[in-house]
């Protein structure tokens, strides 16, 4: 097959073609397993394989896939005669970015490959859990494991050729339960990415049966606490929910193909312009932010994305001021041709695609804040005179251009000088985005730092679901509205 795909793009290269590549997936496979109150309510597997052919000619784009790779050549004349047809009407012709010609391969790093244990063993592991949050006061309780497996074969007409062999493990629980009003509440626990694997292995029951009995009492709290009060308080962004802050108001904004104006119906587009870089103050001097895809054990790092770039460890927001954005070798060349300057300096390996049938757009790797100099949790708390610590990501709502945001959260413990006293439910709190992260007072150090997955961020239309990940800290911002 591989030399079927070498051949076919060496063909097309004859006819015209600037540039041919294939994105092969001999296999890629994905299970779910869901206990709902005891019971199995999901236990489901699928596998799907095929090939992805992309082709520039004249400036435009031509794509076509197939899980059929019996005329591999058929397959490469459609996505051919696409970029001819394109051609005639392109109105911004397509230039890609240099990048190095590569014979490489990227394993990401497991011990137990989770599609070897048996269903009988993984399915006891959701049952113990879901026996430990069957408890007063719990009326809905949840387990899941998703796992994904794909092998990726990447070649292209510069002589590069990419195997990819990809493992992903996605454990999560979840309660909820009524509070004397009738109204629902949950909470939620997602482990933290921690070592340097990603396998089966990452999966620890007496982690996860400790955070079953916390997520218990902390939804027990919950029910019976007084409403999150309306007011200006500091906000103490704990992981659980500072990593979705990051994902949508950092991660979104700065995807250049939405700069661009390409990302506009499904999900919005941004509120920063190519005059921003090196200008905007993005945030606080605290604030350093940057596209990391070399960190071993989240699903943002794949070693080389769907362009044949490396990947890479991209600053994006240094000490608060805007420099760079999550790019592919497309959009780069684009963006410094109507800036009429150099902002970017080639890719920076963020180009990926969902599927082989999907074709490849930017994408956030991990997405993460640096940690900072102002102490532990228990620290930031003791220096901060009027707050509330919030966690859980309960719902959000963000502006058309990612300029403002409302979030809900699943707990608040408010804050009265330098003390914890309750808890409080419903708690939300909103702000404009540029505003919000130039309140940024406080960053926890590394003791604070936590990696959170993310297994369903949407993008695209056709919608492309992708996975990544954030490592945030422990963040404190001021003069923030909450409770409205």
């Amino acid at each position: 097959m591989r030399k079927q795909l070498q051949e076919q793009i060496e063909r097309l290269k004859t006819a015209g073609a600037t540039y041919v590549d294939a994105r092969w997936y001999p296999v890629e496979e994905s299970n779910h397993l869901m206990m709902w109150n005891g019971n199995l309510k999901s236990a489901t597997a699928s596998r799907e394989s095929g090939v992805g052919i992309r082709a520039l000619y004249k400036g435009a784009w031509g794509f076509s896939a197939s899980s059929d790779v019996g005329n591999v050549s058929a397959l490469f004349d459609k996505a051919f005669d696409n970029a001819r047809v394109a051609a005639e009407r392109v109105t911004f012709p397509v230039r890609l970015a240099e990048k190095e010609s590569l014979q490489a391969s990227f394993n990401s790093p497991n011990r137990i490959d989770p599609f070897s244990v048996p269903l009988a063993e993984k399915i006891a592991f959701l049952k113990e859990l879901d026996e430990k949050m069957d408890q007063p006061g719990v009326a809905q309780r949840v387990s899941e494991l998703i796992f994904i497996r794909k092998q990726i074969i990447y070649i292209d007409s510069e002589g590069s050729e990419i195997e990819k062999n990809i493992i992903e493990v996605f454990p999560s629980l979840q309660v909820m339960g009524v509070d004397e009003q009738g109204e629902s509440h949950l909470r939620s626990f997602r482990p933290a990415l921690t070592g340097a694997t990603r396998g089966w292995e990452t999966v620890d029951p007496q982690l996860f049966a400790e955070n079953a009995a916390r997520i218990v009492r902390e939804m027990n709290e919950v029910r019976t606490a007084e409403e999150c009060p309306k007011d200006e308080r500091s906000v103490i962004l704990l992981p659980g929910i500072m990593y979705l802050q990051t994902h949508e108001t950092i991660g979104h904004a700065l995807e250049l193909d939405r700069i661009l104006g390409y990302e506009l119906a499904y999900a919005g587009g941004s509120f920063v312009t190519l005059n921003d870089f090196g200008k905007l103050q993005y945030g606080s001097a605290k604030l350093t932010a940057r596209a990391d895809a070399t960190i071993p054990n989240s699903p943002g790092s794949f070693g080389y994305d769907d362009d044949g770039v490396p990947a890479q460890d991209n600053l994006l927001i240094d000490k608060g001021l805007l420099v760079g954005a999550i790019t592919g070798r497309q959009m780069v060349e684009e963006a410094n041709a109507r800036a009429r300057k150099q902002i970017f300096n080639g890719s920076s390996g963020a180009n990926r695609a969902t599927a082989f049938y999907r074709v490849p757009i930017e994408r956030m790797t991990n997405i993460n804040i640096d940690p900072g100099s102002d102490g532990s949790l228990d620290d930031i708390v003791k220096n901060t005179e009027k707050g509330i610590i919030l966690d859980g990501d309960k719902s959000w709502s963000i502006g058309s251009n990612r300029e403002q945001f409302h979030f809900a959260t699943d707990i608040g413990w408010l804050v009265e000088d330098g003390q914890v006293t309750r808890v409080v439910k419903n708690s939300t709190y909103k702000g404009e985005t540029v505003k919000f992260y130039n309140s940024l007072s406080a960053v926890g150090d590394q003791s604070t730092w936590e990696v959170r997955y993310v297994d369903n961020c949407g993008k695209g239309q056709p919608n492309q679901i992708m996975q990544l990940g954030h490592g945030v800290p422990v963040c404190r911002f001021d003069h923030v509205k909450i409770g409205e």
